[in-house]
């Protein structure tokens, strides 16, 4: 059953833990006590609705300011501020001791930030640290080691950041904090793989992951690696994939590789599941069948990988995972075809083939709007939000079964959402990612039997202009 939902307001990894315990013992011989620095107000902003959630996934440990800044904006609805808490497995050793919040109180929106290194599983279930987390809006796990990241799947920490999320906050990191921050994690408890290595034995000793830590909305079946490109990364990443298909740790019989690159590199994540790229490229790695070759002390044999380049400013629908776009690699007895980190893509995404139809005003309602019924897929919808209050309709038909994907590329002069409704004119999905120029996306699929009417919605969020947007709708 699909659920209405509400539209926006008008402007004004499990295995590895028990090997940690005995590593974390034997290379701790003392804990010090969980440490606590607050950047900012004293006092917690208290504000009854979020607007997220919203996520940053880093290549190294850095706070990249534009995509955290976009994250921030998200979540509180460009208006207010927010709490932010850092968590660290370690202290820096030298400079400043809070150099995540030092860039985070530079931002617009931020209220206060408060870094916690926690060296200890225990420190998990510290009373203030998960405090001081359910009260803030957005969790940063800094760069270290993932593996003592892992050590508190279970504790109250695990569930005070998931709280945060769901209030409508966010989460990230970097480096670490990026792996920490998928599904399946690479823990590196017992050392860090070198693409080479895993490449001849997916199996190697080095390669242990946790599962069931933090599973984010729109982001299942997902393993993070950092430090990308510049660490020869891909490899691995392909090895990982592999092995996440044959121990059944992505059970959709599908595994997405997101390696992002160090330096500046942040995949930012809306709360409709759309990644937008910052700073350096990061690549989606997906593995969509059962691995030729993946055994014990045995070299990779897998086809076909298909991987999608994301350069500065892409973006990438988790939530509607493409079907296109992507170029393939693959594996033969443990060596990898050339050229990994770039290729032609098989299938262009942004050049539709089918036909056009242009806006005829009025199309302001249901009863106006344009008929798209016997348009070819994918076809193509424009117009421009003509004022602050326009909107514009488009008639579409579904049979059983039937899915159809909307792309809406939105010009800077203004800021325009996106709705999928139902015949008697509810919501049934929507897409309001905020900024003008950003573009919206959203999917629907027909369960009921028969065919139905649906309305596509434009409407004009902030801003208004002659520039025009151009949606494709493509059914499959």
């Amino acid at each position: 059953m699909i659920v209405p939902m509400l539209r926006r307001p008008a402007a004004p990894a499990a295995t590895a833990l028990l090997m940690f315990a005995a590593t974390f013992a034997a290379t701790e011989p003392a804990h010090a006590a969980a440490d606590r620095i607050r950047l900012g107000n004293a006092s917690d902003v208290s504000r009854a609705t979020w607007s997220g959630p919203a996520f940053t996934m880093n290549g190294d440990g850095s706070v990249v300011p534009a995509s955290l800044t976009r994250a921030i904006d998200a979540i509180r609805g460009n208006t207010g501020t927010l709490d932010v808490v850092v968590l660290a497995g370690s202290a820096p050793t030298s400079g400043s001791r809070t150099p995540e919040c030092d860039t985070v109180m530079t931002l617009t929106g931020v209220n206060s930030c408060t870094t916690w290194t926690l060296t200890a599983a225990a420190d998990g279930n510290n009373s203030q640290v998960n405090t001081d987390i359910r009260n803030a809006e957005f969790v940063y796990f800094a760069g270290g080691n993932q593996c003592r990241y892992t050590a508190w799947k279970g504790t109250t920490l695990e569930a005070s950041v998931e709280s945060v999320v769901a209030k409508g906050g966010g989460s990230g990191g970097g480096s670490a904090g990026h792996h920490i921050n998928s599904p399946i994690v690479y823990d590196a408890c017992q050392g860090s793989v070198t693409s080479s290595e895993a490449l001849a034995d997916p199996y190697n000793p080095y390669i242990t992951f946790t599962t069931g830590m933090f599973t984010w909305p729109n982001y299942t079946d997902v393993i993070n690696d950092s430090h990308f490109v510049t660490r020869d990364r891909m490899g691995r990443t392909m090895a990982f994939v592999a092995r996440a298909l044959k121990d059944g740790l992505a059970p959709g019989g599908a595994a997405w590789g997101v390696g992002v690159e160090e330096g500046g590199g942040s995949l930012f994540i809306d709360k409709n599941g759309l990644a937008t790229q910052y700073g350096k490229d990061a690549y989606v790695v997906l593995g969509d069948h059962t691995p030729e070759q993946t055994d014990p002390g045995k070299p990779l044999t897998f086809s076909n990988y298909k991987i999608w380049q994301l350069s500065p400013g892409a973006t990438f629908d988790f939530k509607n995972r493409p079907a296109c776009g992507y170029y393939r690699r693959s594996v033969t007895n443990g060596v990898a075809d050339a050229n990994l980190y770039s290729g032609t893509p098989e299938t262009n995404c942004g050049s539709p083939s089918g036909t056009t139809l242009n806006e005829s005003e009025p199309n302001d309602s249901r009863s106006t709007a344009d008929d798209a019924t016997t348009l070819a897929s994918p076809a193509t919808l424009t117009g421009s939000m003509k004022s602050s209050s326009d909107a514009d309709y488009f008639k579409v038909t579904l049979a059983s079964g039937q899915r159809a994907t909307v792309r809406c590329a939105v010009p800077p002069a203004y800021d325009a959402d996106l709705y999928f409704m139902d015949s008697a004119g509810s919501t049934l999905e929507r897409s309001v990612n905020g900024g003008a120029g950003t573009d919206e996306n959203l999917a629907l699929t027909r369960t009921a039997s028969g065919t139905g009417t649906y309305y596509i919605d434009i409407e004009a969020y902030s801003g208004a202009g002659t520039a025009a947007y151009s949606c494709t709708i493509a059914k499959s």
